[in-house]
């Protein structure tokens, strides 16, 4: 990973214990993405996403949450709020979404342990490292978790004007940073990368 410059941001696990701060973001920014509750890629249990039904976002987010079926790298401010954070899970969590899937799927690579899917940041506090923070938050919380191959799916910007509301999965050029490779394109503008994680406990597998 790059040498992080000093910011002050810590980044914590979403989990019963950050609740409340996610929550209070997610409100904050009336209810981000028109409400969705970072809800879209979430895998019910016959294998669709959540992404077309209908339900209560925030109670289902939180069931998921709590259970310990929903994961994100959660970005604190130096005055204890969240301003944002990136999504990831294993690969039963977090299915391909479908608008990806028939490029995907057209010549799938290997099967990663994990998944990064979608990124938020509050809108008052774009453009100052977040979404930097929360990669490298969520790398971290991968290895701490037994590490494993990941994959993203991020828009490549360099030689464009990008709109942000594209770039909910990031950027190809941020991610090489971090030492992903790009494995191939699915998209005019959108990659598949991956790299591999080495595990930081002793009991991750």
């Amino acid at each position: 990973m790059p040498d992080e410059p000093a910011l002050p941001y810590t980044v914590r696990a979403l989990d019963g214990t950050t609740w409340d701060a996610f929550a209070e973001l997610v409100e904050r920014n009336g209810g981000v993405f028109g409400g969705c509750w970072c809800m879209g890629h979430h895998a019910m249990e016959n294998g669709e996403t959540y992404r077309y039904q209908r339900y209560d976002k925030r109670a289902k987010k939180e069931e998921l949450v709590r259970s310990g079926r929903a994961h994100a790298a959660l970005v604190f401010d130096a005055d204890g709020l969240a301003q944002g954070w990136a999504k990831y899970g294993r690969l039963a969590e977090l299915p391909i979404i479908e608008h990806n899937r028939p490029a995907y799927q057209a010549d799938p690579p290997p099967a990663p342990d994990w998944r990064i899917t979608c990124y938020y940041t509050d809108k008052r506090h774009r453009r100052q490292g977040i979404g930097r923070a929360a990669l490298a938050g969520a790398l971290e919380l991968i290895a701490a978790d037994g590490g494993g191959l990941v994959e993203a799916l991020p828009e490549a910007t360099a030689g464009r004007v990008a709109h942000g509301r594209f770039l909910y999965q990031m950027v190809v050029e941020l991610y090489e940073e971090y030492g992903f490779r790009r494995v191939r394109q699915i998209g005019k503008h959108r990659w598949i990368v991956s790299r591999d994680v080495a595990a930081t406990n002793q009991n991750g597998g």
